[in-house]
């Protein structure tokens, strides 16, 4: 057995600060946080329609909350920048080839925005 130490890098707690990649990776981390929020203020919305009438309208106006509401917009805000951040890399990810030849990029982003936009209208529609 050896007497060596092994090296351990200094990690220090503010490591994400010192660059702007790692910013922005921080922000989009953190942006599943209203997301949390978000999925709790469905599921408490889920329970009050089983429980009846009253119990919906209370959800109602809790909905209504300022608050509620900007965590709402913030969550909107969040999902938007993981689609667009996964949009932008799925052509590196997962290249398309047409008859041999690659799909331009723009076309992929855009074709996945597309598909976004539609099944959006799709849901408003029906719902």
């Amino acid at each position: 057995m050896s007497n060596r130490k092994p090296y351990v890098r200094e990690m220090k707690r503010t490591w994400w600060q010192s660059s702007p990649f790692y910013r922005f990776y921080m922000l989009r981390e953190a942006t599943i946080l209203p997301l949390i929020l978000f999925t709790l203020f469905l599921t408490f919305g889920l329970g009050a329609l089983v429980k009846g009438p009253e119990a919906w309208q209370s959800w109602l106006e809790f909905m209504a909350n300022p608050v509620v509401v900007a965590i709402n917009i913030v969550a909107l805000a969040g999902s938007l920048l993981h689609a667009q951040t996964f949009f932008s890399m799925m052509p590196q990810v997962m290249p398309i080839r047409i008859k041999g030849k690659p799909v331009e990029k723009k076309l992929i982003v855009l074709a996945q925005w597309a598909a976004v936009a539609f099944i959006s209208l799709v849901v408003l529609i029906v719902v």
